[in-house]
């Protein structure tokens, strides 16, 4: 079978490019580069959006072609027009943010409603989706959509408040016995999923005649409090009792407002998910990595070799102003209270 990534090399693409070359497959990447490449992988260097990219492409053809890099709607006539020819399965890379916030039920389906009024990156993939499911419609696009949740791989440790690229910044300062931000009361929530059980399911998918037209999300069962999923950190990290301080959601955004559409659009809610679509259509699907477990492989990979220990000294700047600021809150309150 031959598969297309476009992207090939981040986060989620890389573990399904390998388990997709481990299976056989003849697979090739489309990029940019200045990633490290995947082995075994064929690379067309080059910009998705760069017309003259057509003409490269001319004579080949692929059985399913995943796309990780479409984030606005605009961009999917682009995508009809330069793979329409070109695959039997055109695989789009959605995101499990675009479910209804707040959920009217605890348990989200595919089936879930599609309205996110906080997050714009949410509402633009569920543009992408409405057009890629008109166009799969009007003129049988042969698509199928995946959404996955917050997946992760060694390379990240993923939190609510977190510096986005320099995540190792909360496992320092839990280290060094700072304090660090938790969402709310830290009682929502939560699914993690690491890249290598999301490549499972998605791998799963391509080649699959019956998947056409069909939405999944593919995620971990394992459900776990925001307090659990920052004690698994620390755990990993060799800290016993880090200090978790919990603030209002809003209130974070006040200080911190590029964390509003991720917090109240996506992280600040409930997400528990059936996967009970993705393990009919691919059976062997199954999250196997517990959360605990790959934070230890994360915080192995980042001890292995200190220059990965980036630190955003912004972001530390952030969330201390933020915290001084709740704890001159804190302390107003006290001073007003009423006996």
């Amino acid at each position: 079978m031959k598969i297309l990534f476009v992207g090939g090399t981040g986060i989620i693409s890389r573990a399904c490019a390998e388990l997709a070359l481990a299976r056989g497959m003849d697979v090739t990447l489309l990029n940019r580069g200045g990633r490290a490449e995947v082995a075994g992988a064929r690379v067309i260097r080059g910009d998705i959006q760069d017309p003259a990219l057509a003409s490269v492409l001319r004579e080949q053809r692929w059985d399913a072609v995943v796309d990780f890099i479409v984030f606005k709607a605009d961009e999917i006539a682009q995508r009809r027009a330069l793979f329409g020819e070109r695959t039997e399965q055109y695989v789009f890379i959605s995101s499990a943010s675009i479910y209804q916030k707040p959920a009217s039920h605890y348990l989200i389906t595919e089936s879930t409603p599609l309205v996110n009024p906080y997050w714009e990156y949410a509402r633009d993939k569920i543009a992408c989706e409405e057009a890629l499911l008109r166009a799969h419609r009007e003129s049988a696009f042969p698509i199928t959509i995946v959404r996955p949740s917050y997946t992760y791989d060694r390379t990240l440790v993923p939190l609510a408040v977190n510096a986005w690229g320099k995540t190792f910044t909360a496992v320092d300062r839990m280290r060094r016995g700072l304090p660090v931000i938790v969402p709310g009361d830290g009682l929502t929530l939560w699914t993690m999923t690491h890249s290598s059980d999301f490549a499972v399911g998605l791998v799963g998918l391509l080649g699959q005649r019956a998947a056409l037209g069909h939405a999944f999300h593919i995620t971990s069962d394992e459900v776990l409090s925001w307090n659990q999923i920052y004690q698994a950190v620390a755990d990993a990290a060799g800290v016993r009792a880090p200090q978790l301080v919990h603030l209002a959601t809003e209130f974070i955004a006040a200080g911190a407002p590029e964390a509003l559409g991720s917090l109240l659009g996506d992280k600040a809610n409930c997400a528990i998910f059936d996967n009970t679509k993705i393990k009919r259509f691919v059976p062997e699907f199954l999250a196997r990595t517990r959360f605990l477990d790959g934070m230890r492989e994360s915080v192995a990979w980042f001890d292995q070799d200190p220059a990965r220990q980036i630190i955003d000294e912004a972001a530390n700047a952030r969330w201390d102003a933020l915290l001084a600021a709740n704890e001159r809150g804190l302390e107003a309150a006290r001073r007003s209270r009423v006996d």
